[in-house]
């Protein structure tokens, strides 16, 4: 089957893969010649190796991804909706033919997630301790920067949407498990981790069976409560706060994005109407 996505397209994902790999690898050498231990001695001596087994994983989860849905590289005429989803038609506007600076700047933001999803297997000693919450809040950092440059552009792309929306999930799966894994969260965080898929989840089970999947209105608090979740996790992963303030907050930040995911599942499901603002 011949390939129609743009063939300068496919090779600036090449590229873009190319310089992630590169990136990662530089941050493993650098692990390799720290005195930090790796969290599993009896299976190698290398931290840098048990780092980079799931920073690997989450890292081609990212590339793959964007390879996956490089034909939806494409204007988004419905920007501003909150699911990153798009309608399907002959109608559809025409691929870029150029990855675009946007979604560059996502794809970069993945590898600076999967570096984090690297440190589960590494000992949180001094010398490595920043650096989960340095990565993490770097790539919430960039999240404004995509999508203003976007905008700025005037290049909003349902690849970007939905992009942004995959790498915003992995960052809410791999920073609370490493936030737990440290200590610094109590286990039942990682309900936040849980949430989107078994919304994805739920969503396509009802589509399988034939069931009723209603759309999402517009929200005034899923990407601000998204902004709190991301600047929580970022501070809970930081060595500075203690520990027991960081879980005494923990379930004033989580309860109302459960509480807005559950709301969210009623409303697809149809059990729920709700109005724009919701």
């Amino acid at each position: 089957m011949t390939d129609e996505r743009p063939l300068r397209l496919r090779r600036q994902w090449g590229v873009a893969t190319v310089a992630l790999t590169a990136a990662l690898a530089g941050v493993a050498v650098a692990l390799d010649a720290s005195p930090a231990p790796p969290r599993l001695p009896g299976l190698t001596d290398s931290v840098a190796v048990q780092w980079a087994v799931p920073t690997t994983v989450t890292g081609g989860f990212v590339v793959w991804f964007c390879w996956r849905h490089l034909d939806a590289n494409r204007r988004d005429t419905t920007a501003g909706g909150g699911d990153g989803e798009s309608g399907t038609g002959a109608d559809q506007p025409r691929a870029y033919a150029t990855l675009g600076v946007a979604n560059t700047v996502t794809v970069a933001r993945g590898g600076l997630f999967a570096a984090v999803a690297g440190f589960v297997a590494v000992e949180p000693t001094d010398q490595v301790a920043w650096l989960p919450a340095l990565c993490y809040g770097t790539g919430c950092a960039l999240d404004l920067a995509d999508g203003a440059i976007a905008r700025w552009r005037d290049r909003a792309t349902v690849l970007g949407a939905k992009l942004d929306m995959a790498v915003d999930t992995l960052g809410f799966l791999v920073a609370p498990v490493v936030a737990v894994v440290w200590g610094r969260l109590p286990a039942w965080y990682l309900s936040l981790s849980a949430a989107r898929y078994l919304f994805k989840a739920g969503r396509g089970s009802r589509r399988a069976r034939g069931r009723p999947v209603y759309d999402l209105p517009p929200s005034t608090v899923r990407r601000p409560l998204a902004g709190v979740q991301m600047a929580f996790l970022s501070v809970a992963l930081a060595p500075v706060v203690p520990v027991r303030t960081v879980r005494a907050l923990a379930a004033v930040v989580l309860v109302p994005s459960l509480a807005v995911f559950a709301r969210d599942y009623l409303v697809v499901s149809g059990r729920l109407s709700t109005g724009d603002d919701g």
